[in-house]
């Protein structure tokens, strides 16, 4: 599904214009990526969490080479399943 159709069926299921629920994905985008770069926890109980990680510095090997390499600290963002998605999917 991509967010056209993601548009179109909450538009469906809830009676608002699809330019409302886009504007209302829109701004949940825009928070979220806020928070997180941030560095809080942004959760929506028994749906989903997101939060921002931090990957240590560390030594790897250049696999061509077989040289030891230093690899920099990195960012990510970690996305979880609340208990009501991982019930619905064990459901299924």
């Amino acid at each position: 599904m991509n967010k056209s159709d993601l548009v179109s069926a909450i538009s469906e299921r809830t009676g608002e214009s699809k330019s409302t629920v886009d504007a209302v994905l829109g701004g949940l985008e825009k928070v979220v990526t806020e928070q997180v770069v941030l560095g809080e926890k942004v959760v929506i109980p028994g749906f989903v969490s997101f939060e921002q990680t931090t990957r240590g510095a560390r030594t790897g090997r250049n696999p061509r080479t077989g040289e030891n390499i230093q690899i920099a600290e990195t960012k990510g963002c970690k996305v979880s399943a609340g208990a009501r998605l991982k019930a619905a999917i064990k459901g299924t």
